[in-house]
């Protein structure tokens, strides 16, 4: 469905609202009475007016249709870091937004990026299962520009040119920020066996996540022991939005002996954090969870908090701000950006004050080898 953020898209069906800023046209007429004043007022006041309008977002304002994946804003994650890139968009750059939310089986995506190309001039598909329907609703919409999270919007069969002329890709070096969480995992486990849990396996971008974790941990001490499982396997998606199965699994990693335990699962993760606590709070001895692609810490119930290490932050905020941004300055371009260690496109969070200073040290040590290419992280789990 598409959600209403503040006005109603005038000339659209209801369930398509455009996120444009109820105040916008108030706050314009504003200027015009106080103008009048300084006239009788000392210089001082006549300042007042001019300086309000460096108040106001510059650049040229439209509407970017953004489209989630399922679980839409409020998972507490990937959905999540996407609305953060849109609000912080709106705010800096003055575009406005409308938000749309599959429904629970995926199966109105095309009609949803047909509804946003209707009102936009920039449709962003929230995950990598908007890319087949992004290649088909951007040719019926060649004036509007669409960008796709998570695939590369290339025909690798052809050389690797942009699947289509008016169609970005924004796709992140997971496994280079699974590494560091690896590594931290690594150097606060004392059981020597730490966990992982994918959300949904058998289509590459998961594996991608569990291999950086893997060669993470190994780089700190290549005998601690890495369980790993998945919750579904690919076409069946379910697997990221099941928290209470990710809750089984985390149970039995730890009554396995793992101490510390990563996922990838979206808003299954939501779980993970939910038997962290339990484990920790029935066995007496700490148990630690760490999260995917937000700052989890800073999202999760507060009673979960004291048990996530740290987590992987994939910058899907950043990848929509710019990509909004190149929109606005004319920039926008056809074809793949990465977004790495280099530019900060992948990273891991420090809230809670959980990793010591040393060793965040070793972390950062780790960082600048992976970005020089001192280490190369895989993208394949090993065997």
């Amino acid at each position: 469905m598409i959600k209403s953020k503040r006005l109603l898209a005038a000339g659209l069906a209801a369930s398509l609202v455009l996120a444009a800023c109820g105040d916008d046209d108030d706050t314009a007429d504003e200027p015009a009475d106080d103008a009048e004043e300084p006239a009788e007022e000392p210089s001082d006041d006549a300042e007042e007016p001019a300086e309000e309008p460096s108040e106001e977002p510059a650049g040229e304002s439209f509407n970017v249709g953004l489209t989630y994946d399922i679980g839409g804003r409020g998972d507490q994650s990937f959905n999540d870091s996407a609305a953060e890139g849109i609000d912080r968009a709106e705010s800096e750059l003055g575009i406005t937004f409308t938000e749309a939310e599959p429904n629970v089986d995926g199966s109105n995506r095309a009609e949803l990026l047909q509804l946003q190309a209707d009102q936009s001039a920039l449709v962003i598909g929230v995950g990598f299962l908007f890319a087949g329907d992004v290649a088909t609703v951007s040719a019926e919409n060649p004036d509007t520009n669409f960008a796709v999270v998570d695939d590369a919007m290339l025909d690798f069969d052809n050389g690797g040119v942009p699947v289509c002329d008016n169609c970005a890709g924004l796709t992140f070096a997971e496994e280079q920020g699974s590494f560091l969480v690896g590594a931290a995992a690594a150097l606060n486990s004392e059981s020597g066996t730490v966990g992982f849990i994918g959300g949904v396996g058998g289509f590459g971008l998961i594996e991608k996540f569990e291999a950086g974790f893997i060669e993470g941990v190994k780089a700190v001490d290549p005998e601690i022991t890495v369980i790993s499982q998945y919750i579904t396997q690919a076409p069946d998606f379910d697997g990221f939005t099941a928290p209470d199965r990710a809750r089984e699994i985390a149970l039995a990693m730890y009554d396995q002996g793992a101490d510390v335990i990563y996922h990838a699962a979206g808003g299954s993760g939501a779980g993970l954090f939910e038997a962290a606590a339990e484990q920790s709070e029935s066995s007496g001895s700490k148990v630690w969870a760490i999260g995917v692609d937000s700052d989890q810490y800073l999202t999760a119930a507060p009673e979960v908090q004291e048990y996530i290490l740290t987590s992987m932050l994939k910058r899907v905020d950043t990848a929509v701000f710019e990509i909004t941004k190149a929109q606005q300055d004319g920039t926008f371009a056809a074809g793949n950006t990465v977004y790495d260690l280099s530019v900060d496109g992948v990273g891991y969070s420090t809230s809670g004050d959980f990793l010591s200073e040393e060793q965040i040290t070793q972390i950062e040590d780790f960082k600048a080898q992976i970005i020089d290419g001192t280490i190369e992280v895989p993208t394949t789990p090993a065997g």
